[in-house]
């Protein structure tokens, strides 16, 4: 009899946790496929240190994530999904069949402004730390980072802000002024009030000027708007995180922006029960890599038992878990959510979980553990 089939799809950290996941709730009783287009991944969130010369995510390798997990690779890029079929059509026009499909395969990053330098995190380096080096320098005196409206990578933005203070203090040079521009009605709303407190301090403490609930206008080079206070302030360099949309798979329904709609057992709407996603490519208002391993945990455990395994799928209760870098100490928090919004939330110096990890992805992390030169 053939084994229950399962094809994963996604290059990241959610697509290898839920591989791993998969491999340990059901051994050998699966056919497991990875289907990935790149040959490496790392932890996305560590490259903020990059432009400070502080390190950035190690690479690691997709072949052997997938040759220890006992998956298939198949190198290519996902197309389209026939859910009636159980079928992936892939970008070179290969068919594979599942029984069960996860599909992680993350978000589309686009510029929500122009004529400013868009954060990606794949090319952290090269585009900000000529901006680092200008402030090291003495040369660049006032720099803003905004935040744009709707779904966006949290923490960037405010560690970037943070540690480009830090290093302006840190090179004697008093007189940089940073500024950070943000929809939200209070730094970082998503971790709950005690959080957004903490980090409200802490960029006061930064000399930091921070506009919530607010957006920025370019209307020329040089020249920064903030409405609805119209602030009118010269800029020497600006810095915007990219906005976050779905990949608009095609053969699935969206939730809007090409998101795709999920239950809370991560399950996809009408696919029969037989397809799950997680990460940023989901509905799920909050963009956060270890929100996204924590999804890719669920699907995993439908799958189990969708394959006839004896595993509880309990429902999606995310624990929302960020490490603030800042230049100097952390700051760690902590919230439960529930639909977007923080209850519980916790605020401290020292780490709040086990690892203190930047990315809380308790299988991956386990397996780089014993090797991490994997």
């Amino acid at each position: 009899m053939d084994r229950f089939s399962v094809v994963v799809a996604g290059g990241g950290v959610a697509a290898m946790e839920g591989l791993l996941r998969l491999r340990r709730l059901a051994g050998d009783s699966l056919e497991l496929t990875l289907l990935a287009p790149n040959e490496e991944f790392g932890f996305r969130a560590l490259s903020v240190k990059e432009p400070f010369a502080m390190g950035g995510p190690t690479r690691h390798s997709v072949r052997h994530v997938a040759r220890d997990a006992g998956a298939a690779w198949v190198q290519d890029s996902l197309d389209w999904v026939d859910v009636d079929g159980q079928t992936v059509h892939t970008g070179s026009g290969q068919q594979l069949s599942f029984d069960a499909l996860l599909l992680a395969i993350g978000g589309r990053a686009e510029p929500a402004y122009e004529h400013v330098t868009t954060f990606w995190d794949q090319d952290a380096d090269a585009l900000v730390s000529g901006i680092v080096q200008d402030v090291e320098e003495g040369y660049s005196k006032r720099i803003a980072f905004l935040a744009p409206e709707g779904p966006m990578w949290l923490l960037p933005i405010y560690e970037l802000a943070l540690m480009t203070a830090d290093r302006a203090r840190s090179s004697g040079f008093d007189d940089v002024e940073v500024v950070l521009v943000t929809p939200d009605a209070e730094p970082l709303a998503r971790f709950g009030p005690a959080a957004s407190e903490a980090v409200s301090r802490k960029l006061t403490d930064a000399g930091i000027a921070v506009h919530t609930a607010s957006t920025a206008e370019l209307p020329r080079q040089g020249k920064l708007r903030v409405t609805p206070a119209g602030v009118e302030l010269d800029v020497d360099r600006v810095v915007a995180m990219p906005r976050i949309s779905g990949p608009a798979i095609r053969g699935l329904a969206s939730a809007g922006h090409g998101f795709i709609p999920i239950d809370d057992r991560c399950r996809v709407e009408n696919s029969g029960g037989r397809v799950f996603a997680a990460g940023d490519a989901t509905s799920f208002p909050v963009k956060h890599g270890g929100l996204s391993a924590e999804q890719a945990d669920t699907a995993a455990a439908g799958i189990a038992a969708l394959a006839g395994l004896d595993v509880d799928v309990p429902p999606f209760s995310p624990v929302i878990r960020g490490k603030l870098l800042t230049g100097a100490q952390p700051l760690y928090l902590s919230a439960r959510l529930v639909g977007g919004e923080a209850f519980e939330s916790e605020v401290s110096d020292e780490p709040l979980w086990d690892s203190g990890a930047k990315v809380v992805a308790e299988e991956l992390t386990a397996y780089l553990e014993r090797d991490p030169n994997r």
